[in-house]
């Protein structure tokens, strides 16, 4: 549809079924329309030219940092001919239609043709606006620099002409999008769009945000998961100055104060008892005993057939992202208003109506940028606590976890076990089977069904699923442990361990054979585009070159998303207890590739993921409660862990774009650990290696 906001914008948006106008929607509320054009998508994005040049694009996702509002501020810009500096993509509130969540690396691919399509709609009737302002023929006209241009040199700024082609019903020009073959913005590498704002503090996050009698928020918490409040005495934390108000919530005891200050120093003299949560009595070796015992066995396998076995485990993750959790909310008697970072704000509307006892008409979400979020910000725990603590506290309220509260009670990747064996004779498997047991979240409605919409079944967490490896018969099932626990998708979900397990059992398949283990993967691999980017970082990464003495290579592979990525990896393990990884070289194809210089960013970034989570960082259960706390003991890599060299190779295609922010993680990880296992000839099997 293409709406008139006013007299002198356009708007074009898309599809023709979808209300916005309502109040729960971010959209302004629109005049009648004065033009149609076709649209079947579910993206519900919004084009307007402003007076002042700009082209506003409302986004239904939520940039966390991967630069989606980069990748689609591109998209625009190329298909309007419009400069990127005069494109602006804010994020759109929740709505009541349409997909708006940002989660399975779906961002790109959902958005690139409604996006291009938009845009080329809104070109087409502002170069026909133009053709009649000035009595010429519109395929005579071109635009460049978010302008029209006449063959005799006349120029009119898209604004110009905004208010004429709000009225055009049909176009004199094309409105295809551009062949690839014409692109000159999209798949050139571009800085972030927002790069200036971020560095200089322009950028607001959620709590940099100023809400009316907004005053900060605190909640003390239990030692342990799931714990209880016995009693508490709050007669200290009252009298100390600048503190507004102390309730009660059902994840604990919060303080709402003059400032965070004020809030932590009254939270602190909180005297409260506790009664111990339902996992008091478990800690990590119980849970691997259990995870263990879980994992359905392999069965018999095939007569004539050498077997190749391995048990992996991976621990409890963290997101961590580094912006922590913050919500603004302010319920009042017959509606409420949130604003916070969330990859699914539909949902997020949802849940806080029900939880504050609100029809969703009356909730408004505002979608915030977030610092990260890796898969945490599809849960809303904190937007929900904060609605609970205004509503109790009869005030606006600003509430922040500590990166303490996240790591210790918010979400975390669940521990998982794995069982694999890989039947082989003749010199080539014929057999692969891969069982696994992975700790399942035993409560939270909301939060299971968060991380299901994104979480693909461990049913067959199988080479077979993509057609990854020619291995013969493969099979496999899946068992779990039911715990009282917040878990949550984690960037890459179940591929993360599903995957680097794998790897790591072709790196052994491998060795059983006497096979190089990029030779055997060459032999072994299905799809020619792996293969590609599996050559490439065999060449650009010099693999099987000689290494000095506790030095090493790794190498994995990964294809999801419509995606192929390989890592490469050298190690210098002399010291096995403090292993680094000085090099790491990565290849994707993606498809079409919007901006290249994000990709590379998103690619590096999974690096980082895969040294962490292998070599390091992981989350410990003593008796029911999470030992980590900052990043002083949840270790993370830091940039004296980075590899001394990194590259990214980008394979060239012209296919859809496929998925890229979760594609590396996988062969990242597998990469690090075969890197550490020929470095230090060893088989590793507990993730991570130094918890």
């Amino acid at each position: 549809m293409v709406y008139s906001l006013a007299a002198s914008t356009l708007t074009i948006a898309a599809p023709l079924a979808c209300d916005t106008s309502s109040a729960e929607g971010s959209e302004p509320r629109r005049g009648p329309s004065d033009v149609l054009v076709t649209g079947a998508d579910d993206e519900m994005l919004v084009l307007e030219v402003t007076p002042a040049n700009k082209v506003v694009v409302r986004l239904p996702r939520v940039e966390v940092g991967q630069g989606i509002t980069t990748a689609v501020a591109m998209m625009v810009a190329e298909e309007l001919d419009a400069r990127l500096a005069d494109v602006d993509i804010p994020l759109a509130d929740a709505r009541t239609k349409g997909n708006q969540n940002t989660g399975g690396s779906n961002s790109v691919g959902s958005l690139y043709g409604p996006a291009r399509q938009l845009a080329a709609t809104a070109r087409a009737r502002l170069v026909t606006a133009a053709a009649k302002r000035w009595h010429l023929p519109a395929w005579s006209l071109r635009t460049r620099d978010t302008m029209v241009i006449a063959p005799d040199g006349r120029t009119a700024t898209f604004g110009s002409l905004s208010a004429s082609a709000a009225r055009i019903r049909r176009a004199a020009v094309s409105a295809k999008p551009k062949p690839a073959s014409r692109h000159k913005v999209i798949g050139r590498p571009t800085n972030r769009v927002d790069a200036r704002d971020i560095v200089t503090g322009k950028a607001k996050y959620t709590g940099d945000l100023s809400v009316a009698g907004a005053k900060p928020t605190v909640v003390a918490r239990p030692p342990t998961l799931g714990g209880r409040i016995v009693s508490v005495d709050d007669r200290a934390a009252r009298a100390l100055p600048g503190v507004h108000a102390v309730v009660r919530v059902p994840g604990g005891v919060a303080v709402v104060a003059e400032s965070f200050h004020h809030a932590f120093q009254a939270r602190d003299a909180l005297k409260i008892k506790w009664a111990a949560g339902p996992l008091a009595a478990l800690s990590d070796a119980g849970i691997r005993a259990r995870l263990r015992a879980a994992v359905p066995h392999l069965g018999t396998p095939p007569r004539g057939t050498a077997q190749v076995e391995g048990e992996f485990e991976f621990a409890f993750v963290s997101h961590a992202p580094m912006e922590v959790l913050t919500a603004i909310a302010d319920v009042q008697a017959h509606r409420a208003e949130i604003w916070f970072s969330s990859q699914s704000p539909m949902e997020a509307r949802d849940d806080i109506a029900a939880t504050v006892g609100l029809p969703a008409s009356a909730v408004k979400v505002h979608v915030i940028r977030g610092g990260g979020s890796f898969g945490r910000r599809l849960n809303h725990d904190a937007a929900m606590e904060a609605a609970l603590i205004s509503k109790a506290a009869h005030r606006p309220v600003k509430l922040m976890w500590s990166r303490g509260d996240d790591i210790r009670h918010g979400r975390m990747r669940p521990a998982d076990h794995h069982r694999i064996r890989a039947s082989h004779a003749d010199g080539r498997v014929v057999a692969f089977t891969h069982a696994t047991a992975s700790v399942n979240e035993s409560y939270g409605r909301q939060a299971t069904a968060s991380r299901a919409a994104f979480r693909r079944p461990l049913a067959a967490p199988l080479p077979s699923e993509s057609g990854l490896y020619n291995f013969g018969r493969v099979s496999g099932d899946s068992g779990g442990v039911e715990l009282a626990m917040p878990l949550g998708a984690w960037r890459s979900v179940d591929s993360g361990t599903v995957r680097t397990a794998q790897e790591i059992m072709v790196d052994e398949v491998a060795r059983s054979l006497g096979r190089d283990p990029v030779a055997f993967r060459r032999t072994t691999l299905r799809n020619k585009a792996v293969k590609a980017v599996l050559d490439k970082v065999a060449a650009a990464g010099a693999w099987g070159r000689t290494m000095p003495a506790g030095h090493g290579q790794g190498v994995a592979v990964h294809e999801e998303y419509g995606s192929c990525v390989a890592c490469l990896v050298e190690m210098d393990a002399t010291d096995p207890k403090k292993p680094r990884v000085t090099k790491v070289v990565m290849a994707a194809d993606v498809g079409t590739v919007i901006n290249p210089r994000g990709l590379e960013a998103q690619l590096m970034g999974t690096a980082i993921d895969g040294i962490s989570t292998v070599l390091q960082a992981g989350l410990h259960i003593d008796r029911g409660a999470v030992r980590e706390g900052s990043f002083a003991d949840f270790r993370w890599a830091r940039q004296g862990h980075a590899p001394l060299h990194f590259e990214a190779h980008i394979m060239p295609s012209r296919g859809e774009p496929g998925g890229a922010g979760e594609l590396g993680v996988p062969a990242a990880s597998g990469a690090v650990a075969n890197a550490y296992a020929r470095a230090t000839g060893t088989r590793p099997r507990r993730f991570p290696l130094t918890f």
